[in-house]
C-alpha cells in the first residue's frame, strides 16, 4: 500500500514537473513568436528611447528627433502605429526591452560582448568618436593633435564618460591636461558646447554626432579633433526577435539610399537651425516688405500692430514664401503642416503669403485666448511668441514649474527661467511636466529677436493704414 502511494505521489510530481516544463517552454516559444509577424498582426510597434536632441523630443506640438524620424518612417512603410516608451538611461532601456516593455530600442546604445549575450544589435549601427569641441573663429589657436591638449583646460561633466576618457588620455600623454569638472545635475554636454561657442570656456568633449548637430546651432565650432578610439553603437531587439532584427536591417540598408533618409540626415546634422545675422531690411520709410498690406489686414482682426506680424515673418522666413525650416515649418509665417490642418488649411496653401498670414493670425488668436490670464498686453505677447515658436505645451510646463518653485507663472522672466531648465532630467522628468525634454535656446532667442525687431520697425516705419 505504501509502495502504491509512493508511486502515485511520484507520478503526480512528474506530471506537475512536465506541465511546468511545458509551460516554461511555451512561454519561451510565445516570446519567440512575438516577432515581426506578430507585430504586423497587432499593427503596433513599441519603441524604447530616451529624450534628447538627437533621439526624441516634442517641438511645436509634433514629435521630432533623428532616431524618432527614422523609426517613424519604418513604421509608416509597414503601416504600423508607433508607440513611444521612454526610459531614463541606456541601462534602463536594455532592462525594459528584456522585460518585454517594448519591441525595439530606437536609440544608439553601446555595442558590447556582454550585450550580445542578451540582445541582437540591429538597424542604424554607427561608429562614433569623442571629439574636442573648440571655437573655429580663433584659427591660429585651433588644436589639431591630442598632444596639444597639454596645458589646455578642458571642462567636462564630473564622472561622465568624457571625464573618464580625458583621465585615460592624460595618463597616456604622461599628464599635463588640466581637467575641470562640473556637477552633472546643473549642466548637460550641450550646455558646455554652448559655453564654448559663447567664449565662457575654451574646450569641452562630446560625442561626434551630438557635436555635429550642435554645430548647426553654433557655426563657430570646430569639432574635427578625435580624442577617443572608435565607439560602436546601435539599435537593439531581444534575442527572441531575430525576424524583427532582420527586417529592420534590410529596411535600413535600403532606406539609406533614398531621398527621404538623406533629407532627414541633412535636416538634423547639416541644416542651420538659426536665422542669419543680416540686418532687417526696410524697403523705404513706409514699407517693410512686399506683404505689408496683408499684415495690416490680418493684424487688425486680432488687434495687433502689423509691424509685429512682419517681425514674426522675418524671423520665420526672411520674407521668403517658399521657406521650409529644419523642422518642416512652411512658408512666410513658418506654419507647421499639422498646425495648418488644425486651422483648416492644407499644407500646400502655406506657400501662399495671404493664406500663411491668415493661418498665423488664427493661431495667434488661439494662443491669445490660452494666455488670457496674463493681463499685461506686452507680457502676454511674450508668451504668445514663445508658444508660436515652441508649441504651447512646453510653455505650460514652464508655467507649472515656475508656480511649483514659488515664481510667477504669468511673468515671462520667471517662466523663461524654468523653460531654460527643461533640458535637465530633474525638471523634464517632473510628474507635473507633460511635454518632457526641451531645448529652449531657440525659443528664448526667438522672443527676444522678434520683440527687438518690432521696436526697430516701429522706429523706421510709420503705422499707417491699409493702402
Amino acid at each position: 500500500m505504501n509502495r502504491n502511494f509512493n508511486l502515485i505521489v511520484l507520478s503526480s510530481f512528474i506530471t506537475l514537473f512536465s506541465l511546468f516544463s511545458c509551460n516554461s517552454k511555451e512561454n519561451e516559444k510565445t516570446a519567440a513568436v512575438n516577432d515581426f509577424k506578430n507585430i504586423l498582426k497587432k499593427g503596433e510597434l513599441n519603441i524604447l528611447t530616451l529624450y534628447g536632441s538627437t533621439s526624441y523630443f516634442i517641438y511645436k506640438g509634433e514629435a521630432k528627433g533623428y532616431e524618432y524620424e527614422l523609426i517613424n518612417q519604418f513604421a509608416q512603410d509597414y503601416n504600423l502605429k508607433l508607440n513611444i516608451i521612454l526610459g531614463n538611461n541606456e541601462t534602463q532601456l536594455s532592462q525594459m526591452l528584456l522585460e518585454g516593455k517594448g519591441d525595439l530600442i530606437a536609440y544608439n546604445i553601446p555595442i558590447s560582448n556582454e550585450g550580445k549575450e542578451k540582445l541582437i544589435y540591429t538597424g542604424r549601427e554607427i561608429i562614433n568618436h569623442q571629439v574636442l569641441v573648440q571655437r573655429s573663429d580663433i584659427k591660429e589657436n585651433i588644436l589639431k593633435d591630442v598632444t596639444e591638449l597639454i596645458g589646455k583646460e578642458i571642462t567636462v561633466i564630473n564622472n561622465s564618460k568624457y571625464h573618464k576618457r580625458l583621465i585615460n588620455l592624460n595618463n597616456e600623454l604622461g599628464g599635463g591636461i588640466p581637467i575641470k569638472t562640473i556637477d552633472k545635475d546643473s549642466v548637460t554636454v550641450e550646455d558646455l558646447i554652448e559655453m564654448v561657442s559663447g567664449g565662457e570656456i575654451d574646450y569641452t568633449v562630446s560625442e561626434g554626432d551630438l557635436a555635429k548637430l550642435n554645430k548647426t546651432y553654433f557655426h563657430n565650432l570646430h569639432i574635427s579633433l578625435k580624442i577617443s578610439h572608435p565607439q560602436r553603437s546601435s539599435w537593439a531587439v531581444r534575442k527572441t526577435s531575430p525576424e524583427l532584427a532582420l527586417v529592420i536591417n534590410q529596411w535600413m540598408q535600403k532606406s539609406q539610399k533614398t531621398t527621404i533618409y538623406r533629407s532627414i540626415t541633412k535636416r538634423y546634422f547639416e541644416m542651420s537651425k538659426l536665422p542669419g545675422d543680416e540686418p532687417a531690411p526696410v524697403l523705404n520709410s513706409d514699407q517693410i516688405s512686399l506683404f505689408d498690406n496683408y499684415f495690416k489686414i490680418y493684424a487688425k482682426k486680432i488687434n495687433w500692430d502689423w509691424r509685429l506680424l512682419a517681425s514674426i515673418a522675418y524671423q520665420e522666413s526672411k520674407f521668403h514664401t517658399d521657406r521650409v525650416s529644419w523642422a518642416g515649418a512652411i512658408g512666410l509665417m513658418g506654419i507647421m503642416p499639422g498646425t495648418a490642418e488644425a486651422l483648416g488649411f492644407s499644407r500646400n496653401e502655406m506657400i501662399f503669403p495671404e493664406e500663411s498670414i491668415q493661418a498665423a493670425t488664427q493661431l495667434i488668436k488661439r494662443l491669445n485666448k490660452s494666455f488670457s490670464r496674463i493681463e499685461d498686453e506686452l507680457e502676454r505677447i511674450k508668451f504668445i511668441l514663445a508658444a508660436y515658436n515652441a508649441g504651447s505645451g512646453h510653455i505650460y510646463d514652464a508655467q507649472t514649474l515656475a508656480e511649483k518653485y514659488g515664481k510667477n507663472p504669468l511673468l515671462w522672466i520667471d517662466v523663461e527661467e524654468y523653460l531654460k531648465l527643461k533640458h535637465l532630467p530633474e525638471y523634464y522628468e517632473d510628474p507635473a511636466v507633460k511635454q518632457g525634454y526641451f531645448k529652449s535656446r531657440e525659443t528664448v532667442s526667438y522672443v527676444q529677436n522678434v520683440l527687438e525687431r518690432w521696436e526697430y520697425y516701429k522706429e523706421k516705419v510709420k503705422n499707417e493704414t491699409i493702402q
